[in-house]
């Protein structure tokens, strides 16, 4: 076996890197942030920061007397380190008492109004809603069962997904069924149960193995007197029964619509077909939803879009009314130069001031940057703000971060999450930054302008004899507009649009 060597050595090697600084990488994080998280971000830094304080806007409210000398240290771009431990704080209220409070009265952010308004809208604000899994549980509980049945319809409940189907086959839960109370359970004694388990729960069609099922028990259900109060008439009464029959019997044809087949192979008439697939447009294909929180957030524009009549022009304002008037406190300022502070007293405040002016010009910063990126949009995309969707131009990020004399990440981070509220509605800013093409005759067209063209198309061709996507892509071209027919399904697929086939009305014959 050779000999093994182990050598040290020393080398020079010289690099380039980019460390941004915290006050940077600050800035960047509130341009990004949407109004709401921004005005969030402000009311964290109140409670937490004491040298953070709004501006009272009562002129009446008596205001702290301005320090002899204000600090004019300019903040250094070292790491921020605001202390935030609780003897920190002590300190900072110590020196707080030792002034005279009889000279000034330091404005407070969270008054006893605010506080009770607060709580108010806190009492009044809906409790959340418990998840489906517990609502189904609570159900289940008061039906008149035997102990093995509910204990075994309690585990069919574990395994419903929040659209109300099944997640699982009965021979997997019966499998995992060994460590639930009351079990194991055999895959006949949880057949048996799902079935009360789905006459029982509400809504109807909660527990289906799959959509088909569920389609059937929702239909059965508008037959039950049991479980629906008011009895269908006598027209829809015949649409159900015939809804059933298809779902049954023709579900695969149904979904490919090929509805003349259905009609042949199941002795109803094709006006009878439709009105059943009609009946089924009523239906849900996820019951559970109807007892689930819905998840989408309140949108808040961060900026107003306005026609100015006498200029002809578009002008943005933004609605940063949520976001309080901001400065340093000049009390905690002028303490923080006064003599015999102790020294991490002094650097606790210092930290807490830089802190606080930071956030401030982050704040003033992304006004004029989002002001200054709205004002391009209204410029770049003026045809659509007179007259809609159609005609949004192409705008790629670059050409307006070139125009403005900034990255184009500072763009990006401008747009983001940010909403509109214009004369055609709300509208996210980052929908106006889109690629597109030219139209044979040079003009420029962007994407969503073509998407809106291909659903203008769709909604009018005849629908007894829709276009196919060679078609739809002619249609385009006829318009201009140059596109592969693969572009088509694409595009129509991002729309929801079914393809030809699905989309045909059957007027009559069976083909």
């Amino acid at each position: 076996m050779g000999d093994v060597h182990f050598e040290t050595s020393q080398k020079l090697k010289t690099g380039q890197s980019l460390r941004l600084a915290p006050r940077v990488i600050q800035s960047m994080e509130v341009l990004q942030m949407p109004l709401a998280q921004l005005q969030e971000r402000v009311e964290q830094e109140l409670e937490r920061n004491v040298a953070l304080e709004t501006v009272e806007p009562d002129p009446g409210t008596a205001s702290p007397p301005e320090p002899d000398e204000a600090p004019d240290e300019e903040p250094t771009d070292r790491p921020l380190q605001v202390g935030e431990a609780s003897a920190d704080f002590e300190r900072a209220r110590a020196f707080e008492r030792e002034l005279d409070d009889s000279a000034w009265h330091r404005p407070t952010r969270r008054n006893d109004e605010d506080r009770g308004t607060k709580m108010d809208m806190l009492a009044g604000t809906p409790a959340r809603r418990e998840r489906l899994s517990e609502q189904l549980q609570h159900q289940w509980d008061l039906a008149e069962e035997s102990e093995p049945t509910l204990a075994a319809g309690r585990l069919l409940i574990d395994f419903i997904d929040d659209d109300g189907l099944l997640s699982a086959d009965l021979p997997a839960i019966a499998a995992q069924s060994a460590s639930a109370a009351g079990g194991p359970f055999t895959e006949a004694t949880l057949a048996e149960t799902l079935a009360h388990l789905q006459a029982y729960l509400e809504p109807a069609g909660v527990g289906a193995r799959d959509i088909r099922e569920s389609l059937l028990l929702q239909l059965q259900a508008k037959l039950d007197p049991d479980r629906w109060a008011e009895a269908p008439t006598a027209e829809d009464a015949v649409a159900i029964r015939d809804a059933i029959a298809v779902v049954q019997d023709h579900y695969e044809d149904l979904l490919e619509n090929r509805l003349p087949r259905i009609a042949q192979r199941s002795g109803l008439s094709l006006p009878a077909v439709e009105a059943a697939r009609e009946r089924l447009k009523r239906l849900t294909t996820s019951p559970g939803r109807d007892l689930v929180d819905d998840d989408a957030g309140v949108v808040i524009p961060d900026a107003m879009i306005e026609y100015d009549a006498a200029g002809d022009r578009y002008v943005a304002a933004l609605c940063d009314g949520p976001i309080p008037p901001l400065r340093v406190s000049p009390n905690y300022a002028a303490m923080a130069e006064r003599d015999g502070v102790e020294p991490e007293t002094r650097k606790f405040l210092q930290e807490g001031i830089r802190s606080a002016s930071w956030l401030i010009d982050a704040i003033t910063q992304r006004r004029s940057t989002l002001l200054r990126v709205i004002d391009q949009v209204l410029v770049r995309q003026r045809d659509w703000f007179d007259q809609g969707t159609g005609h949004l131009k192409p705008l790629p990020m670059t050409e307006v971060a070139d125009t403005l004399g900034v990255h184009v990440a500072t763009v990006s981070r401008a747009v983001s999450g940010k909403w509109l509220q214009t004369p055609r509605g709300l509208v996210e800013l980052r929908r106006f930054f889109t690629g597109g093409t030219e139209t044979e005759a040079g003009e420029s067209v962007s994407w969503e302008a073509i998407r809106t063209m291909l659903q203008e198309e769709v909604d009018a061709e005849d629908k007894a004899r829709p276009l196919s996507d060679e078609a739809l892509a002619a249609r385009l071209k006829a318009r201009g507009v140059t596109i592969a027919r693969r572009t088509v399904v694409k595009y129509r697929e991002q729309l929801g649009i079914p393809p030809a086939r699905r989309r045909r009305k059957h007027g009559g014959g069976a083909t």
